[in-house]
């Protein structure tokens, strides 16, 4: 395992967490992207899947939030990361379930997999957020994924980032949620 280290050989926590908060913020905007299109696009006929979307945004924004508060903690900035991720995989679902099963709505869905099980990887043990390699894999899937999601044309590159309400943030559910 290739652990990031400063020039001392120290784990640097803050360059970790910029890694893991970029990671975050891109995932939590690129969910917020597609519960928008979700919204626009989707029928009455879409219900479920825009109730899904706006759900998905809503714990992907609650996941970049809480990054933020505390001190670094690698271990947690990274499930922050990985929650984020997970969240937009899933309105990716919702937008594909809009979109149709057209190879550019299929792409883009399996791209945002592939970002979800990048960042769940690098967040999970033995490696907790610290593994250099498994950081700019997930980096990487994260940038194919929203290059995805501009490709089926559910985000538009340069968009301002839809605000999303994140509703209550109760400290025990996001206990629950591995915060």
């Amino acid at each position: 395992m290739k652990e990031y280290s400063n020039r001392e050989g120290q784990t640097d926590t803050a360059a970790l967490r910029k890694s893991h908060a970029a990671r975050a913020e891109s995932a939590a905007a690129r969910a917020a992207a597609l519960s928008r299109y979700v919204e626009q696009h989707g029928s009455d006929q879409h219900a479920d899947a825009k109730f899904r979307a706006a759900h998905a945004a809503r714990i992907a924004a609650q996941a970049f939030a809480v990054l933020g508060e505390g001190a670094p903690a690698t271990a947690a900035d990274s499930r922050c990361a990985r929650n984020a991720a997970a969240s937009a995989a899933q309105a990716s679902q919702a937008a594909q379930l809009v979109h149709g099963d057209a190879e550019p709505s299929s792409r883009a869905f399996q791209a945002a997999l592939k970002a979800s099980q990048a960042a769940a990887t690098a967040a999970s043990a033995p490696h907790l957020g610290t593994d250099v390699d498994l950081n700019a894999e997930a980096d990487t899937a994260e940038r194919a994924a929203v290059s995805a999601a501009e490709s089926a044309g559910w985000v538009q590159p340069g968009e301002k980032v839809p605000a999303v309400e994140m509703g209550i943030r109760s400290t025990e559910v996001h206990s629950m949620m591995h915060f």
